[in-house]
């Protein structure tokens, strides 16, 4: 009868308990990027023109693409690690799809080309070669950062994750140069991924000075700290490949895209050569590495192996006045030449022959 009544008391008020357990989610304002801005600008006919925010940039370039037939006017807006309230606000003025604004948030994305209607989203893989010290082998090689680039028709929103390869001196470039900047959004899409192929093509360049350096000090002298500098480029070799190769397929199908004009497409294909030469230096760098890794381990057990045969060697040799010694130093009373005048001399001459007939056969065979 307790356990009825306490029942019904408990279920009297089920909406009333679940309105107490449940927990409304908080929602975060959109806020327009301030921190995170490194510069915007609009552009008409390949000159920037003044603009008091980016809302009313993007206004002042499409109001004048729709009076002025055929002219490439767009905006260019620059993040660094943005939040995602302020990414969000960007999607809603310039219609940015949701999986891509994710993928801008979080980072650490696959280098990749995705369409999600008239636009398109790239995703940039960043590798910048660190001054390091070469007596530690623990001190990192290369840094990598990301670069995402949204493509729309009168736009182009670019956010980058990580320190370097900043891309102020693309903009300064193109705003130098107004027929270049006059291409559009697909002008500046193809400076940026230039610029960042010319930043892999310099760093596959130190790589490989680095491991003609370490393929010299193989085969001189090699120690444990050489075979630790030596894995350390190995790693970071293959750092290097996964931000790079993956970049080739969608770069070289990027020329196919509607959204990227005829007049542009030759640009893309010059890009997708030097990724691709930098994808074969960067894969014989890698097969240039393992190979001096085998040979440093082969160097190091012949090493070892040659000590080994030396400290052997010189066993050998001592053995044999230890076990004369040992044998007359049993002081038995009957044992013979022990009270020979001639007896002592005779046993060190024996010794002494022993031993140097033992070293000049280890010397013959390469032990010593």
């Amino acid at each position: 009868m307790r356990s009825s009544t306490l029942f019904r008391r408990i279920n009297r008020y089920p909406m009333q308990r679940a309105a107490h357990t449940m927990v409304k989610p908080v929602a975060v304002p959109r806020v327009p990027p301030v921190q995170s801005v490194v510069e915007f600008g609009a552009y008409v006919r390949g000159r920037k023109v003044p603009a008091t925010g980016i809302a009313e940039a993007l206004d002042l370039v499409r109001e004048h693409n729709k009076d002025a037939d055929g002219a490439n006017a767009f905006v260019w807006v620059g993040l660094h690690e943005p939040e995602s309230p302020e990414v969000e606000w960007l999607s809603e003025v310039f219609d940015l799809h949701p999986l891509a604004v994710e993928d801008a948030v979080k980072a650490h994305q696959r280098p990749k080309v995705e369409r999600y209607g008239d636009s398109l989203f790239m995703v940039l893989k960043t590798i910048a070669y660190l001054d390091h010290d070469q007596s530690s082998g623990n001190n990192e090689i290369i840094a990598t950062g990301e670069i995402m680039v949204f493509l729309g028709a009168d736009f182009v929103v670019t956010v980058r994750h990580g320190e370097h390869c900043p891309l102020t001196i693309v903009r300064e470039r193109l705003e130098d140069k107004p027929k270049l900047m006059n291409r559009g959004p697909a002008g500046v899409l193809h400076a940026i991924a230039d610029h960042v192929v010319d930043q892999y093509l310099q760093v596959a360049d130190l790589m490989q000075l680095e491991l003609e350096e370490v393929e010299a000090t193989v085969f001189a002298d090699v120690s444990s700290r050489d075979i630790n500098r030596i894995y350390q480029l190995k790693r970071e070799m293959l750092e290097m490949k996964r931000g790079v190769t993956p970049l080739q397929a969608p770069l070289s199908a990027l020329p196919q895209r509607r959204v990227i004009p005829a007049e542009m497409r030759e640009y893309f294909r010059d890009v997708g050569d030097h990724l691709s030469r930098v994808c074969e230096q960067v894969e014989s760098s890698n097969e240039l590495c393992s190979s001096i890794l085998q040979a440093a381990l082969a160097r190091s057990n012949a090493l070892a192996n040659e000590d080994m045969r030396k400290i052997s060697s010189w066993v050998a040799i001592l053995a044999v006045p230890t076990m004369i010694a040992g044998i007359y130093g049993m002081n038995f009373d009957f044992m013979p030449e022990t009270k020979q005048v001639w007896g002592y001399p005779a046993v060190l001459a024996v010794m002494i022959t022993a031993c140097v007939l033992l070293h000049r056969g280890f010397r013959r065979n390469g032990w010593l």
